[in-house]
């Protein structure tokens, strides 16, 4: 890895290339707004989860850009067995200078989305554009910022300076299931070990830390009965209802433990889906359900998980005659901020307030990604890109997911300009 040391802030010698960083973006910015309506109209739903077929697609897109996408498919034992269908991760390597000479700063942004759901008013696959904004699955989160992160790379380029180092463009397809075969996959097969990380993210905020998440799946027992004789059973629904009001018991108490991280509060449960029964006249045999329970960056996911367990050991042992089964489907730590992200964050903060015109404060945030990944290989990072104010505004996750094309034409301008700075001359 290279030494930082050099690098404590913007560069103050620049304002001329800070001006030919944005007249080039503002002159290509139709072709990046149509670069990103391409990326759109290839859904990456997951699940099911086939999303080579839209690196294939960006891959293409690139290569006229004259970008070569090295792409690196994940074996599909690995992908089935995490229940998706297709996954190729790309890398997109830029050197600068003689190896060594500066940082390598990756900006990785993912292309994987749940699915759009109901109650669209514009085609979730169109990204057709209305009144300044663009509309489309994954314009907010992520696919914008595969746009600002390669038209800040190709505006850079144009100015034909002396840099040092490298970026690579880390877009890969496995966020929404936790990033392990996605950039998880990349750092554990040794194909990259960046000095510094940007990740998709939103315009107004620079992230430095985030909460993690645990994901369980939990089946109660029972023995169905003809709802007739529901004396000759025991119902499994019952039994889950005990176990949820134990749990949301749980949820209220969380309000009482606070997170010393501005912009995350305190640790939260959700369930957001349940299933079970077989008929309307038949007692419930088996009920299951799965929980959603965020962690603030100061909680041990061990104790945590431990935690939630017992809670529902004690809760099923309280009903006679259930069982319970419990099992983990997702533990995503928190990212804690490494000391090495000052010259991201004092960068991006200065441009970021020199042409969105209000300051661009440091927190956290209640999401949980995959750029924690990155921070848990010791590789310093923040999150920061083309997206809203905040997840309401962006309708991620809901219909009629879209993003302001300004903020995607600035967010571009602070991450080239933040390039500028960082790959200078040491």
């Amino acid at each position: 890895m290279t030494a930082l040391t050099n690098h404590t802030g913007p560069a103050k010698d620049y304002p001329k290339d800070y001006r030919l960083l944005d007249q080039w973006i503002d002159a290509h910015f139709d072709e990046e707004v149509r670069f990103l309506q391409e990326l759109v109209r290839v859904p990456t739903d997951t699940p099911p989860g086939n999303n080579a077929p839209h690196a294939d697609r960006t891959a293409e897109l690139l290569q006229a850009f004259g970008f070569v996408a090295e792409k690196h498919a994940v074996p599909a034992a690995e992908v089935q067995a995490a229940g998706m269908a297709s996954i190729t991760n790309l890398i997109v390597r830029r050197p600068y200078g003689a190896p060594g000479s500066g940082p390598v700063i990756a900006l990785n942004a993912h292309g994987d989305v749940v699915p759009p759901g109901d109650g669209w008013q514009h085609d979730p696959y169109g990204g057709e554009i209305e009144n300044g904004q663009i509309y489309g699955r994954a314009t907010a989160v992520s696919k914008g910022d595969f746009a600002s992160f390669t038209f800040a790379v190709r505006a850079l380029e144009s100015l034909g300076a002396s840099l040092t180092g490298g970026v690579e463009l880390h877009f890969t397809y496995d966020e929404e299931f936790g990033g392990e075969l996605g950039p998880g996959w990349l750092l554990r097969q040794g194909l990259t070990r960046p000095d510094l990380l940007i990740a998709a993210g939103f315009s107004y905020e620079v992230v430095t830390a985030h909460n993690g998440c645990l994901q369980m799946e939990v089946t109660a027992h029972g023995k169905m009965a003809h709802a007739a004789i529901p004396h000759t059973g025991v119902d499994a629904l019952q039994g889950a209802v005990a176990i949820l009001n134990a749990l949301y018991a749980q949820n209220t108490a969380y309000k009482t433990i606070t997170s010393s991280v501005e912009g995350i509060t305190h640790p939260y449960l959700n369930v957001g889906r349940i299933e079970g029964g077989t008929n309307t006249n038949v007692v419930p045999g088996k009920v299951s359900f799965k929980l959603d329970r965020r962690m603030i960056p100061e909680e041990n996911p061990k104790e945590v998980e431990a935690s939630i367990r017992r809670v529902i050991s004690e809760a099923a042992a309280a009903c006679p005659g259930i069982t319970v089964d419990i099992k983990r489907l997702l533990l995503a730590r928190s990212m804690r901020p490494l000391p090495g992200n000052q010259p991201l964050v004092q960068a991006i903060q200065t441009h970021g307030e020199a042409l969105f015109g209000q300051p661009i404060p440091a927190m956290g945030t209640p999401l949980y990604t995959d750029v924690r990944l990155y921070a848990e290989a010791g590789i310093p990072g923040v999150i920061y890109g083309a997206g809203p104010r905040t997840v309401l505004e962006s309708n991620a996750k809901r219909a009629d997911e879209h993003l302001a094309l300004e903020d995607l034409r600035r967010a571009t301008k602070v991450i080239a300009r933040t390039l500028r700075d960082l790959l200078g001359p040491q």
